[in-house]
């Protein structure tokens, strides 16, 4: 199902005029209204009426994260604060929060591509649909709650946490289509085998997953484990939160970027320079339709690539790919750059573990070591006891070291002994250099 035909399948010619048009209206409105940006444009010697095509949008300026902090709370706002009628904000445990304001207009947008969301995963009017994203100041929550209210679901808005709630409600109000972090959807089905359930015949056949990266291989696991099409959406406070793009159940072959509202670009990460399609890089995006909090070029630190070539679904939208990883959490081992999700795509390969685990850093003296912590399969189905031990880890390890490039230290520890997400974004990786 195609939420809004005219918008999702407009051909690119005109879907480019569009966005031009949008942008040239964005940059004056910006320059008129928030100091922040009429500065930018002067350093970087750019006037509104210098932007007449899309290509003019390389002489605009880069937002980062830290503009949002450094503005904390309200002076990227390009519209009066009595006219904001949201305020969300990030969890700020590395500063200050980022704040971010929505107009009326901004949470009708917002509910709009929520709903593009769920129909390209599947989600249908009528349905019940299951939120177990986290309400309150987090993003997640409330936009697909307003997404699936717009399109006419009927929605349990349970919120993360508390597990044997979430299975009893599953299992009463018998919900088509759910939202939740993959790794919590994996939490269910190990809750839902604990307690003698089959997750597999659970009523659930949709999943519309995301707020943290995740891979080809745990999508594979997911659906092995529950009777779900596992897709990926993806979004961001600064930009909207989730409803930036989606992907559809037809393909399952990148997120559907919705481009009447978000322009999106892939730039290298360390000279800003635009790459092709295909090649991984920084994503960045600029709010054409945005009121309360407008963004230009705002460097997202995730890595991604693009892939704007027609899709069997019907839409002609550009998809950008899982992300592969980020700027700012990517590890450097010994000179070796390393991605969680690279570890996550060799530990599901093996039925002998679970998908359950966690990366630590250490360092000796001035060499960092990496140490991954793999819980073992508790159904034992992978093999005998014996190659639990050495010489599964072992094979593990050769495994990485083909993957990544460097030795990993591999510990596989017991069922249930590493942290379960409950709901929010699950901490992979633990730090413990002191230096």
């Amino acid at each position: 199902m195609i939420w809004n035909v005219p918008a999702e399948t407009m051909p690119r010619d005109d879907l480019a005029a569009l966005q031009a048009s949008r942008l040239q209206a964005l940059v004056r409105r910006v320059d008129e209204r928030v100091p922040f940006y009429r500065q930018a444009f002067e350093r970087a010697g750019v006037r509104p009426e210098q932007i007449r095509t899309l290509a003019d949008i390389r002489r605009l300026p880069w937002t980062r994260k830290t503009d949002l902090r450094d503005h904390y709370p309200f002076g990227l706002f390009a519209v009066p604060r009595d006219q904001v009628v949201r305020l969300h904000a990030s969890s700020g445990t590395t500063g200050k929060p980022t704040v971010v304001g929505y107009t009326r207009a901004d949470v009708q947008m917002w509910a709009e591509v929520c709903a593009r969301c769920l129909a390209a995963g599947g989600g249908r009017p009528g349905d019940v649909f299951h939120n177990a994203y986290g309400y309150g100041l987090f993003t997640g929550g409330l936009g697909m709650h307003y997404g699936a209210e717009l399109m006419g679901m009927t929605v349990v808005p349970v919120s993360g946490g508390n597990t044997e709630r979430q299975l009893l409600l599953i299992g009463d109000f018998q919900p088509r289509v759910i939202a939740c972090t993959p790794s919590y959807m994996l939490t269910l089905a190990e809750a839902a085998l604990a307690r003698g359930l089959d997750p597999r015949r659970l009523s659930l056949r949709f999943a519309v997953l995301g707020a943290e990266p995740w891979t080809e291989a745990m999508r594979r696991q997911i659906e092995r484990l529950l009777p779900v099409r596992a897709v990926n959406i993806y979004g961001l406070s600064e930009v909207i939160g989730p409803g930036v793009s989606n992907e559809c159940v037809e393909a399952q072959q990148g997120s559907h970027v919705f481009e009447d509202h978000f322009l999106v670009e892939v730039v290298d990460p360390r000279s800003g320079e635009p790459l092709p399609p295909g090649e991984v890089g920084e994503l960045v995006f600029t709010t054409l339709t945005k009121e309360a909090l407008p963004v230009i070029r705002y460097r997202t630190g995730d890595l991604a690539s693009l892939d704007p070539s027609p899709c069997r679904c019907g839409r002609t939208l550009a998809r950008m790919s899982l992300v592969v990883g980020r700027t700012d959490d990517m590890l450097i081992i010994r000179g070796i750059n390393v991605f969680p999700s690279q570890v996550e795509s060799v530990v599901v390969q093996f039925p002998e573990l679970s998908p359950h685990y966690q990366l630590r850093i250490t360092r000796e003296r001035t060499l960092d070591d990496l140490e991954v912590r793999i819980e073992a399969d508790p159904s034992g189905d992978g093999g005998a006891a014996a190659d639990r031990g050495a010489a599964l880890e072992a094979r593990v390890t050769e495994r990485l070291r083909g993957v990544v490039g460097i030795h990993i230290r591999v510990r596989v520890v017991s069922p249930g002994s590493l942290p379960r997400s409950e709901g929010g974004k699950l901490r992979r990786v633990i730090d413990e250099r002191t230096s």
